[in-house]
C-alpha cells in the first residue's frame, strides 16, 4: 500500500481519525523528514501530520524500502498523534457506510493496578492454553470520559492555512512563463489547505506562485498584479470560511481575472456565485472514483477526500456543472460561460493516486494566457472534444444478446483472470439489461456457475461450435477477449463470418487483436510511435529462423505467434537450440519472432485497460522475475 506518508500530511484530514481499510500498512516505513519541511519534499503534502488519530488493521512493524529511515510508529510518535492496530477496519467501514460519517474517539487505559480475575469472565479454563492474547479491561466509569470533538463546528482552515504569504519561483528546469508586458506570469494562491504537490504542478510548468493566507485580502490596492487566481483544497465546512468566501463574491463581481478551485476551494467559488452546499451522509474518499466530464462526455478516475458538497441545483444562472461523479451522481465541478472561471470537487494533483487530470492544471494556465494575450475574458477550453462528437465518432453499441468466449479446458489454477474478467463482463451486461451467453468446456469456473450467465454452453471453444450457437441464439454482440488465447484465435479465425450473421465484436477490434499476435506486425506497430523494442525478424518456417538468428547474432529469444501459453517460446544459444524450439513452435504456430536475447533484463508486467474514449486503467503491476532466464 502506498500513500499513508502523503494522506497523513494531507491538511484535509486535519482533526479526523483517518482509518485505513489495506492490510498492510508501514510496510516501506517513512522516509527522512528533512529539517526545513517547507522546500516541498517529494514524500510529504504539508510540514505536519495532520489526522488526529490513525486506525489500521495490520501494522508492519518490519519496513523495507530504499527512501526509509524510520518506522510509521516512530513517525507518529514524533508529532504526537495516537494509533491503533488490530482492527477490524472493514467492518468499521461497513459501520460507516450504513449510518453515515460519524463522530469517534480513541481512548486508552487508564495506568494502575491490574483488575482482579474476577473482573472479567472466560468460558475458557485456565489450564488451557488460549490461541490470541486476552481481551483487555472493558471501559468503565473509572475510565476518562472525553467528550466529542466535531471539528467541523470549528474553523479548521485557520489551523492549517499559512500564516504569512510565500513566493514560489518557477522550477529551475523549466522556463519561466511570462505576461505580455514581460514580467512573469504569476497565480495568486489562497491557501485554505493546500497540499505541496498543488504548488508543485504550478511552479513546474513556468508559473510564479504566491501563496497567501485564507484570510489575505486580495482585494486591496497594494495587492501586487496577479494573472490568475487558484483556491486550493483544505479541511471542515465550508460555510465557516466567510471571509474568504465575501472576498471571492466581491472579486467575481468586478474582475475577469481567470480562477480556478480544488475540493474546498471548489465549495467555496461555489458559495461565492451564490450556490449552496450541505454535508454528505458518507463524503467520497478513495483513489479510484468516476467522474463524467458534461464537455467530452469522458469519464475520468479521480482521488477525492471530501465530506460536503455543492448542490448542483442551486448554481445561479450563467453557471453549469462540469463533472457529475459517475457512483453517486453528486456534483463533481462547476464552470462559468461568460468568464474563465471554474473549479473542481476532485483532486488533479493526487499523490497519491491516479493523475488523469492534471491537465486541468495546463488548462487553467492557458486560460490565464488568452486572457492575458487577448485582454478580454475566455471561458476555458476543455480537451477531448463535445458530448455530441465523441458519441458520433465512438457510438454506443446496441445489443440485447451478447455471447460470450471462454478459455476452454485448461489446467487446474491456469487462467485464473479469464475466469475473472469473464465473469465480471456477465455481470455487467446484466446490468445494463443484456441477455448473456457463456461457452466454455470448463465446469470449474465462476463464469459458468448457475445463475451468472443467462444461458452456459458446456462447449469446447472452437470454431465450428461457435459458429453453430451463433447460427441457433441469433446474438448480435460478442466478445472474443475474456478467454486467452483460445478465444482469440476462434475470434481471428471466423473473423470474416460475423457480419453475414449479424454479429458484431465488441471491445477489442479483430484487426487490433490480430496486430498484437502477429509479432512482425506488432513490432512495427511499436516502432511506428517511437517505443524501443529489441532487434527482431518475424520468421514463417525453420530457414527463415536461422537466418533471422544468424542476423541478429546468438543468443535470441523465440517467440511463437498465437501460442497458448507461449508454447513453443524460449532462449536459444545456438542454431541446434534454435532448431528445436522452432520444430516445436511451427507444430502449433504459423510464426514466430527471433528477437535479440534480453537475458538478464528485469521484467516488469503492466495490466492495462482501454475503453473506446481513451479512459487507461492500470489494474496490477508486478515484476515478473529477477532476471529474465
Amino acid at each position: 500500500m502506498v500513500g499513508y506518508t502523503e494522506s497523513l500530511t494531507d491538511p484535509s484530514y486535519e482533526g479526523q481519525i483517518l482509518v485505513l481499510t489495506y492490510p498492510i500498512i508501514g510496510n516501506y516505513g517513512i522516509p527522512q523528514r528533512q529539517k526545513n519541511l517547507d522546500d516541498l519534499p517529494d514524500e510529504f503534502e504539508s510540514s505536519r501530520i495532520h489526522v488526529a488519530a490513525l486506525v489500521v488493521g495490520y501494522y508492519s512493524e518490519d519496513f523495507s524500502h530504499f527512501l526509509a529511515t524510520s518506522s510509521l510508529g516512530a513517525w507518529l510518535k514524533e508529532n504526537g498523534v495516537p494509533a491503533i492496530y488490530g482492527v477490524d477496519t472493514r467492518s468499521l467501514t461497513k459501520k460507516i457506510r450504513e449510518k453515515g460519517s460519524m463522530l469517534g474517539k480513541l481512548l486508552a487505559h487508564s495506568p494502575g493496578p491490574s483488575p482482579p480475575k474476577s473482573a472479567s469472565l472466560s468460558v475458557v479454563p485456565e489450564s488451557v492454553p488460549t490461541s490470541r492474547v486476552p481481551s483487555p479491561t472493558p471501559f468503565n466509569d473509572e475510565q476518562p470520559n472525553i467528550p466529542f470533538y466535531d471539528p467541523n463546528q470549528t474553523n479548521l482552515v485557520a489551523a492549517v492555512s499559512t500564516k504569512s504569504s510565500r513566493l514560489y519561483k518557477p522550477s529551475k528546469n523549466v522556463s519561466p512563463l511570462l505576461h505580455p508586458s514581460g514580467r512573469p506570469l504569476r497565480v495568486l494562491a489562497i491557501d485554505v489547505g493546500m497540499k505541496y504537490n498543488q504548488i508543485r504542478c504550478f511552479i513546474s510548468r513556468g508559473v510564479e506562485l504566491k501563496v497567501v493566507p485564507w484570510d489575505h485580502d486580495f482585494l486591496g490596492n497594494d495587492e501586487e498584479p496577479f494573472d490568475g487566481l487558484f483556491i486550493s483544497n483544505g479541511p471542515g465546512d465550508p460555510t465557516m470560511v466567510e471571509a474568504t468566501v465575501a472576498r471571492l463574491s466581491a472579486f467575481i463581481e468586478r474582475s475577469d481575472t481567470p480562477i480556478f478551485g480544488i475540493c474546498l476551494g471548489h465549495q467555496l467559488l461555489a458559495l461565492a456565485a451564490g450556490a449552496t452546499t450541505s454535508k454528505m451522509k458518507y463524503g467520497n474518499r478513495g483513489h479510484n472514483i468516476p467522474c463524467i466530464d458534461s464537455f467530452s462526455g469522458r469519464c475520468y478516475i479521480t482521488s477525492q477526500n471530501h465530506g460536503f458538497q455543492v448542490d448542483t441545483s442551486s448554481l445561479k444562472p450563467g453557471w453549469k456543472e462540469l463533472f457529475r461523479n459517475a457512483n453517486d451522481g453528486s456534483n463533481e465541478g462547476i464552470y462559468s460561460e461568460t468568464k474563465p472561471h471554474f473549479s473542481v470537487q476532485f483532486h488533479p494533483e493526487s499523490t497519491p493516486g491516479p493523475r488523469d487530470t492534471e491537465f486541468l492544471f495546463d488548462v487553467f494556465i492557458q486560460n490565464i494566457l488568452d486572457c492575458a494575450t487577448t485582454d478580454s475574458p475566455v471561458p476555458i477550453s476543455m480537451p477531448g472534444g463535445t458530448k455530441e462528437e465523441n458519441e458520433k465518432r465512438t457510438p454506443r453499441a446496441q445489443v440485447h444478446k451478447v455471447l460470450i468466449l471462454g478459455s476452454g479446458g485448461l489446467s487446474i489454477g491456469q487462467a485464473g483472470e479469464f475466469d475473472y474478467s469473464g465473469s465480471q463482463a456477465i455481470k455487467a451486461l446484466k446490468e445494463e439489461g443484456i441477455y448473456t451467453i457463456m461457452v466454455n468446456p470448463n465446469i470449474a469456473t465462476i463464469a459458468t456457475s448457475k445463475g451468472l450467465a443467462d444461458k452456459v454452453y458446456f462447449l469446447p471453444v472452437t470454431p465450428e461450435f461457435v459458429l453453430k450457437i451463433i447460427k441457433y441464439e441469433r446474438p448480435d454482440g460478442i466478445y472474443v477477449t475474456f478467454g486467452g488465447q483460445t478465444a482469440l484465435n476462434v475470434g481471428i479465425k471466423i473473423k470474416d463470418e460475423f457480419a453475414a450473421l449479424g454479429v458484431r465484436v465488441l471491445g477489442t477490434p479483430i484487426e487490433t487483436i490480430i496486430t498484437t499476435e502477429d509479432r512482425q506486425l506488432f513490432a512495427s506497430a511499436m516502432a511506428s510511435i517511437g517505443e524501443k523494442c529489441a532487434e527482431s525478424k518475424a520468421a514463417t518456417n525453420l530457414e527463415e529462423a536461422v537466418s533471422a538468428a544468424s542476423t541478429i547474432g546468438y543468443p535470441v529469444i523465440v517467440r511463437a505467434a498465437y501460442a497458448l501459453g507461449g508454447l513453443g517460446s524460449g532462449f536459444a544459444q545456438d542454431e541446434d537450440q534454435l532448431k528445436a524450439l522452432c520444430s516445436k513452435a511451427f507444430a502449433t504456430s504459423p510464426q514466430v519472432l527471433v528477437e535479440k536475447s534480453m537475458k538478464g533484463w528485469k521484467e516488469i508486467e503492466y495490466e492495462v485497460v482501454r475503453d473506446c474514449r481513451d479512459n487507461c486503467i492500470t489494474v496490477c503491476n508486478m515484476e515478473v522475475g529477477k532476471q529474465l532466464e
